[in-house]
């Protein structure tokens, strides 16, 4: 086992030191975390426009209507999700490169909207929603990797207008910004013509058909997830959070998947992938938090005996039930524990086989592509992510099933600190005679 836990760390903590400093994953990360906010309240309003059984009280010509006045809180930011994270991870490198962070932002979204195709039909000048949502989702990452660049190389070469001083600072730093930005929106108007004589038309067609499709449908299969979900265990287990370092890679997949269930599932369709990024958050880390660890607290409290698992289940239950994990992590310990190092990368992979068998037998409706705030309680969490009460009863079931997986672990734990208190308390009382 020693050997073992010396081989994963020499090769993983290197792959994990370079992907967590990595600027490009590091801006995207951080891109997304500032549509977040957004893309939740957007999500609420699906939720609250579809509630269950609605139709069936108001009738379904009031139902409709009510849908309608709330479809524009969903069509305003999920919709549109892919250009608030062009704007963050625009904004996140340049600010990287100690740049006007603003004008990197909303640089790199006129650039994706260069390259956009602004044809709907017949009717030109319009832009499809879907083009600013799942679809153009890769093609705003790399757009936005490729200007914030760009806008940084111009700038350091010192291609800008000095405005003489006494001018207002807001002006100023408007007129450097202008050869830099002029000169990198120029080069993408060019890519975009070049395409134009293409057998793809545009370049959203080419990386939609040439990278993003291939990474989606690898991402929303079965063994792909089971990496990833085994990744963020290892990467956890070693003291790196596993999930930000895996998100780093996978987010624009999940999300563009859960962007794709999700206007299924606003057009009464049935929605098309079972993987998405509530897939994870809500069945694997809505459970406690990484490692479904609410279980291991239900454990604690079920079979402790020892003084010390019974006051970390005290400490980690509060925090537990809003997927908030790190006092079992660090207080039980699971970090660096060989002892829990079974239970902690089988126990998510079993979830996540049961959970995908399970939505694709059609007992459990798969995720909605609603995002549910990550603190949201477990069985609210399933329901909410599922759009049905079926989500929340196969969290719990998936609760007992890690529970099972769990037990003997913590058995063996707990009885090792039952002893040594046990031993502790005869020599204090050996000492005190």
């Amino acid at each position: 086992m020693s050997r073992f836990m010396d081989v994963l760390e020499n090769i993983l903590m290197p792959i994990a030191d370079k992907l967590n400093n990595n600027r490009y994953l590091t801006s995207l990360r951080d891109g997304f975390m500032i549509a977040l906010p957004l893309i939740i309240f957007g999500s609420i309003f699906v939720v609250i426009a579809n509630l269950p059984f609605l139709d069936k009280l108001i009738g379904a010509e009031a139902y409709a209507e009510y849908q309608s006045a709330l479809g524009a809180a969903s069509a305003g930011t999920l919709s549109i999700m892919a250009t608030f994270v062009i704007v963050g991870i625009g904004y996140k490198l340049t600010e990287y490169y100690k740049g006007e962070a603003v004008y990197g932002g909303v640089t790199a979204l006129a650039a994706f909207l260069i390259l956009t195709p602004q044809i709907v039909g017949d009717v030109t000048g319009v832009i499809a929603a879907e083009n600013l949502g799942a679809k153009g989702m890769f093609l705003g990452i790399f757009t936005a990797f490729a200007s914030a660049e760009l806008y940084r190389f111009f700038t350091e070469k010192n291609w800008t207008i000095k405005m003489p001083q006494g001018v207002p600072e807001a002006v100023s730093r408007s007129f450097s910004a202008l050869i830099p930005i002029t000169f990198t929106l120029t080069i993408f108007l060019i890519i975009r013509i070049i395409f134009s004589y293409t057998t793809f038309g545009d370049v959203q067609n080419f990386i939609y058909t040439v990278v993003q499709a291939p990474l989606t449908s690898l991402g929303s299969g079965l063994p792909a997830t089971i990496v990833a979900v085994l990744l963020i265990q290892i990467f956890w287990f070693f003291g790196l959070h596993g999930q930000i370092i895996v998100n780093s890679v996978m987010d624009p997949i999940w999300y563009s998947l859960a962007t794709e269930n999700l206007a299924a599932f606003k057009a009464g369709e049935a929605v098309p992938h079972i993987v998405n990024k509530q897939f994870i958050e809500s069945f694997i880390v809505g459970m406690g938090g990484s490692g479904m660890t609410l279980a291991v607290i239900l454990g604690i409290f079920l079979i402790g005996r020892s003084r010390q698992m019974k006051d970390i289940g005290k400490l980690g239950a509060p925090a537990g039930i809003f997927n908030v994990n790190e006092p079992i992590i660090f207080g039980l310990p699971i970090i660096m524990n060989p002892l829990v190092l079974i239970p902690w990368l089988v126990a998510p992979v079993v979830v996540a086989i049961i959970t995908y068998l399970v939505m694709a037998s059609g007992l459990v409706p798969p995720p909605t592509g609603v995002i549910v705030p990550w603190t949201t309680p477990t069985i609210l969490n399933g329901a909410i992510a599922t759009n049905s009460w079926q989500g929340g009863v196969l969290q719990a079931f998936n609760i007992g099933v890690v529970f099972l997986i769990w037990w003997p672990f913590l058995k063996i734990m707990d009885n090792q600190y039952y002893e040594s208190e046990k031993n502790d308390n005869g020599e204090s009382n050996d000492k005190s005679a």
